[in-house]
């Protein structure tokens, strides 16, 4: 199982061919993580069709808790070198806490352990 990065679903709706076998997993994300995606696609093709993409796509989301946004924020402080965005520490943070792959082509997590990293 995994935890989709806001990259990954890019990349699932983009076609890109490397994400085909992901197609069947359950889209595990945060809320933050459809906040990024909505706002790439409303960039990119408009808010219309934006809306049509998201409607495409069933999406489980994982619920953050205050612990965990406290966790996230010392993460990215630790990892400051790296620039993790708070939402990509969210992400990261919540595969582990529920057991997930966290599936991302970000290069800032290229060599973290529990991640498939696919570009």
């Amino acid at each position: 199982m995994y935890f989709f990065d806001t990259y990954a679903l890019f990349e699932l709706i983009k076609g890109n061919r490397q994400y085909d076998k992901y197609k069947g997993y359950a889209l595990k994300v945060c809320v933050l993580n459809i906040a990024e995606l909505y706002w790439g696609l409303i960039k990119d093709v408009g808010m219309e069709e934006s809306d049509k993409w998201l409607q495409k796509y069933k999406f489980e989301i994982i619920t953050i808790d205050y612990n965990l946004i406290l966790s996230a924020v010392k993460f990215r402080y630790e990892h400051k070198k790296q620039d993790i965005s708070l939402t990509d520490s969210i992400g990261y943070l919540l595969a582990k806490k529920y057991g997930l792959k966290f599936l991302t082509g970000d290069k800032e997590f290229e060599n973290f352990p529990n991640v498939e990293f696919v570009k």
